[in-house]
């Protein structure tokens, strides 16, 4: 039971701060929320927990942070902002992934008690690291136009809720395939690949509905940036 309660209050800190993050800084914060949620989610999915009698990794609240940063940009500045930040997010994965191996490439003296922690962290076997570059790269670009394509047929103000659930749930749904694809098929029977397939997708589709009402609430924040640029005069 500790682990559900501990998960919903996590889960209202994770949004909570991304809130707070674009209400300080505007468009900046959002660039910034895309890099560190990029790698903390890919650090904390090394550890396994236990929910509702089933063995999940973490990281899918912050993965699904990512989505609702690329629906805020999408719909307060368009589909090429959007595009830019998911961009951004995976120069940073990659930075971060060959700056660390080159971390751990060095020879630790005799007294080191962090080489052990830090190979479990970022030690990921180049086919879980090629999973999890290769589904963000996919999910993420396809988020953002699937956004732009319902945004045609539901435009309105108020169905703010239909772009973010419809276009996040089939692109996070593909973030999943393919990651579990990559690092799991053939590693564990169909069976128990497609359960971790399906729980995990679940998982992430609970969250981004319960992310939308923080969405809404990011939605109203006003920011300088938010207004065409006014001519100067001649």
């Amino acid at each position: 039971m500790f682990n559900i309660g501990w998960g919903i209050f996590y889960m209202l800190v994770n949004f909570g701060f991304f809130l707070l993050c674009y209400r300080l800084f505007g468009k900046k914060g959002l660039y910034a929320w895309i890099g560190v949620a990029t790698v903390i989610a890919n650090i904390q999915v090394v550890k396994t927990v236990e929910m509702f009698g089933i063995v999940m990794t973490l990281g899918n609240t912050m993965y699904v942070s990512l989505y609702l940063t690329s629906d805020l940009l999408n719909e307060k500045f368009g589909r090429e902002e959007a595009k830019k930040a998911v961009w951004f997010g995976f120069f940073t994965l990659i930075m971060t992934t060959v700056l660390m191996q080159m971390v751990l490439a060095f020879q630790p003296q005799e007294s080191d008690k962090s080489q052990e922690a830090l190979q479990t962290i970022f030690g990921l076997m180049p086919r879980l690291a090629l999973g999890s570059l290769t589904a963000y790269f996919v999910s993420q670009f396809l988020d953002v136009r699937l956004y732009s394509w319902i945004r045609k047929y539901y435009p309105k103000r108020h169905q703010l809720w239909i772009r973010n659930n419809g276009s996040t749930m089939v692109s996070s749904f593909v973030d999943t395939l393919i990651f579990c694809s990559i690092a799991f098929l053939g590693e564990y029977s169909f069976r128990v690949w497609l359960e971790i397939l399906l729980t995990t997708y679940v998982f992430k589709f609970v969250l981004t509905a319960a992310g939308t009402p923080f969405l809404y609430v990011a939605r109203n924040f006003r920011h300088a940036e938010d207004e065409p640029a006014k001519a100067l005069p001649q």
